[in-house]
């Protein structure tokens, strides 16, 4: 691979491509530090003008209120999702937001309450390149979480198994590695981790067991953090968690030796997550051929490489709520616990009309024509908009996009544009009809190729 090559392929799989902003001349090197040492500036996802209802406050209020407020707070969820989009394609600190999209769909939460939600993706956010025992003790203390996962009703008489069989099944040890025994005696340990009327992480003591616990074989008074800790020195949870990180960053194909190698390290880190993404990208497995065009896109990294390689800036983002739903990725909507299931689910066949259709309809700020049932049978009726059409008002940087180019004959933009929009290492032929007329200025030249290069199947892939 040449080092323009490997740029490309660090960018995709760590970040979301190539920004409009980046000199052509970017090397290797410069790419990859940037990537590590640009993530220190967090910018919190927060709607400053809006209302934080706490969940006992709706308790209190009548059936109707209730509705109205709720519907408010679903607004605002959508209002969050367009927010993080727009972060994702501007922000310097790419490996942060590819990171945090990672751990968003491995917490899985789905939640009405923006409040929660708000603290829930900034406390991902805060801990994506930390230490990965503090993102799950963070996580597993935030509202959203508990409540979802029902740990609010996980009572010293009436213990609730869920967040416990979660934790150990989706977040740490991975199904086979824990007994039932160590479930419900976990259950017991997680009792009383709860939310107060402040919306707040509160260990309700009135309701936690104090009693003796046997998990995996170790018996003592063990509460919730203590099974954390257990989890953590278990080598099941490194292997686990890597594992997973390889499939996301690397290839669904796992190389068992590669992972355990990796694992072993990160666990001897201590958990450290930036050091096990550097042992991947400095790597000279990482890049090899068989790693390259593997990967393929989940919706929301398609939408946000199309406005970072583009320079895409909306007037009225709010059709973007509709793509995710339709191409089946919707921030803060996962399908379930376990998480949106990626690779080859992403693509059907409708769903890849719409993937392909996109750049160009993007481009004309036009209407995409989808199939939607409904957006969302719980979205206010702002975000209900006619069926069938869903019109962008949006404007591409083609100026800064063009200005790439300006150093390419015009017989070597179809190989430059591929280069610099297609993860393959054998790019697609120039159609033999293409401007055979000579009728296209180099601008509309440009444009027309690089909107045609979106639309291939190969532009589905990083």
């Amino acid at each position: 691979m040449t080092e323009a090559q490997k740029t490309a392929h660090l960018l995709r799989r760590f970040g979301f491509g190539f920004s409009i902003k980046d000199a052509e001349s970017l090397s290797f090197e410069e790419a990859r530090n940037r990537l590590f040492t640009s993530n220190e500036q967090l910018e919190e996802l927060y709607l400053q003008e809006e209302e934080r209802v706490t969940m006992s406050a709706l308790r209190t209020m009548s059936k109707e209120e209730r509705k109205e407020i709720l519907d408010d707070l679903a607004a605002n969820v959508k209002k969050l999702n367009l927010q993080w989009i727009q972060i994702m394609g501007k922000a310097d600190g790419q490996l942060r937001e590819k990171m945090s999209l990672f751990w968003h769909g491995h917490f899985a939460v789905r939640m009405r309450g923006f409040a929660q939600v708000e603290s829930y993706i900034n406390t991902l956010r805060k801990y994506s390149l930390g230490n990965f025992g503090d993102l799950l003790m963070a996580i597993s203390k935030e509202p959203a979480m508990l409540r979802f996962l029902n740990n609010v009703q996980n009572k010293k008489n009436s213990p609730n198994e869920n967040f416990a069989r979660e934790v150990m099944e989706l977040f740490t040890l991975g199904r086979g590695n824990y007994t039932e025994q160590d479930i419900k005696e976990a259950a017991r340990a997680f009792t009383g981790w709860g939310v107060n009327d402040s919306d707040e992480f509160e260990l309700k003591i009135n309701q936690h067991d104090n009693g003796n616990k046997t998990i995996f074989g170790k018996t003592g008074n063990w509460s919730g953090e203590d099974v954390i800790r257990m989890l953590l020195e278990k080598e099941e949870t490194a292997l686990f968690i890597t594992r997973k990180i390889y499939r996301y960053f690397v290839n669904t194909e796992v190389d068992e030796q590669r992972v355990n190698e990796l694992a072993k390290a990160f666990r001897d880190s201590n958990y450290h997550i930036p050091g096990l993404l550097k042992m991947i990208a400095e790597s000279d497995w990482f890049y090899t051929e068989k790693n390259i065009g593997t990967h393929i896109k989940s919706p929301v990294e398609l939408i946000v490489e199309l406005n970072r390689t583009f320079g895409i800036s909306y007037e009225n983002p709010q059709p973007l709520l509709a793509v995710q739903r339709v191409l089946g990725q919707t921030l803060f909507f996962p399908p379930n616990v376990s998480g949106w299931a990626g690779g080859r689910n992403w693509i059907d066949n409708s769903t890849l009309i719409t993937r392909m259709n996109l750049p160009r309809k993007l481009a004309e700020a036009g209407g995409l024509e989808m199939s939607m049932k409904s957006m969302d049978d719980e979205a206010p009726n702002e975000f209900q908009k006619a069926q069938g059409k869903n019109t962008f008002n949006c404007r591409f940087n083609w100026e800064a996009f063009e200005n790439k180019f300006k150093q390419q004959k015009e017989e070597e933009l179809w190989t430059a544009l591929c280069a610099h929009l297609l993860s393959t290492l054998h790019p697609p032929k120039l159609p033999n009809h293409w401007n055979q007329d000579g009728a296209l200025t180099r601008s509309e030249n440009i444009r027309q190729m690089a909107l045609y290069i979106a639309r291939l199947p190969e532009y589905q892939l990083a």
